[in-house]
């Protein structure tokens, strides 16, 4: 999948309109050195203009010796640096494989096509697939938190940028991902209805929105309504498709078995179960668990995350894993902090990352994901078990 590098986030945002769906877009050198770790399958690296011409040529030296599999095109305002012979000899010495100019967008799709077919002939069509894995966010309670840890989770896993993360909100009726993230969509889940046998990632990518810490999101329809015509195949085909594209994709459910959420969880390779600590959640909590069990959903990939976990409460992890017979993974204190942080609209995770709440986050990112992408950064966390096969599907 292209990846474009700038610090500017409109020319990403231009750049991203003339490349294929899937395409992400990063803010630095330093998130493009953790992309390209990540992503093997990486086969075009497009530095925008916005990136320096020495450090754009250093990078281009730099994955012509480490990945000479990926091709770097090189995006040039022509009016701060012509693009002449000169410019064109160091370029090519240093690998990149393309020098286009900035407003030339059929350039460089050309040049990222290009690039494609190289990648293509180098390791063959298998080489280019991708599978990305879907992790729920659930809980039978409303009032839990798990709109603001599943914003904080997604944002976690992307690692500003480093992953490619897409956050679906499927609690259609009062979906509140995209106030949470401040974003204004223009397209929701709404726009997908009815294309159950025709959707493709061209048509998906066209819906999501993108938030300035490089996840994109699928947004719950804007009237309650609608979630009568979002059908159980529909989210599994949403699902599918997305895999085809991202890393991670997130889902944040409604607080009931309802058919979408039973079609999200009949999708899901991780799923997180929020909980606080007063009896009546953590009743439903262990009903819904026993149903998860019964379904066969989720089975050894199953994380309690516990919110606002305050042991004045009379309440402490022992006693919940003993009611829930399920190991705490993650426990994130009651702090007025993650309020303010969400009022503001710029979740904790990234306004406050040395916070305590947000190191918990990012330690279930971590789990969650299998290994850091810095692994200096995080503590090392034992692998999950493989992902079991799926028993239910509810078919439309």
């Amino acid at each position: 999948m292209p990846v474009v590098v700038d610090p500017d986030p409109a020319a990403v945002a231009a750049l991203l309109t003339a490349l294929p769906a899937g395409a992400h877009g990063i803010d630095s050198s330093e998130r493009l050195q953790a992309w390209v770790a990540e992503h093997t399958e990486e086969y075009v690296v497009v530095l925008g203009p916005g990136f320096d011409l020495e450090d754009a040529l250093a990078a281009c030296e730099d994955l012509r010796v480490t990945r000479p599999t990926v091709s770097v095109v090189l995006v040039r305002d022509q009016q701060q640096a012509p693009i002449d012979a000169v410019l064109l000899t160091r370029a090519i010495k240093a690998g990149a494989r393309d020098v286009v100019p900035h407003d030339d967008l059929g350039a460089v799709a050309a040049a990222v096509g290009r690039a494609h077919q190289l990648y293509v002939a180098l390791r063959g069509p298998a080489g280019a697939t991708h599978q990305g894995r879907v992790i729920t966010v659930f809980s039978p309670k409303g009032g839990v938190g798990k709109t603001t840890m599943a914003v904080n989770l997604a944002l976690a896993l992307a690692d500003r940028g480093a992953r490619q993360v897409c956050l679906v909100d499927l609690d259609l009726a009062f979906g509140d991902v995209a106030i949470t993230l401040q974003l204004f969509p223009s397209h929701t889940v709404e726009h997908a209805i009815g294309s159950e046998e025709t959707l493709d990632a061209d048509l998906l990518g066209a819906l999501l929105t993108r938030h300035q810490d490089a996840v994109m999101v699928l947004a719950a329809p804007s009237q309650p309504d609608v979630r009568e015509r979002v059908t159980p195949a529909l989210v599994t085909r949403m699902l599918a498709t997305l895999r085809e594209t991202f890393d991670f994709i997130v889902v944040d459910t409604a607080p009931a078995f309802d058919e979408t959420t039973l079609a999200a969880l009949d999708e899901t390779d991780e799923c997180v179960v929020v909980a606080t600590l007063d009896v009546p959640t953590l009743k439903n909590v262990r009903l819904a668990l026993e149903t998860l069990e019964m379904l066969g959903i989720a089975r050894g990939h199953r994380h309690l995350l516990l919110n606002r976990a305050d042991d004045a409460v009379g309440l402490g992890p022992d006693k919940v894993e003993a009611i829930l017979r399920l190991s705490v993974a993650a426990q994130v204190a009651t702090s007025i902090d993650i309020a303010a942080s969400t009022n503001a609209g710029t979740p904790i995770v990234s306004g406050k990352p040395d916070h305590p709440s947000s190191a918990a986050i990012r330690g279930l990112a971590v789990r969650l994901a299998g290994e850091p992408v810095d692994p200096a950064g995080a503590p090392p966390v034992d692998p999950a078990p493989a992902t079991p096969a799926r028993r239910f599907r509810i078919r439309r």
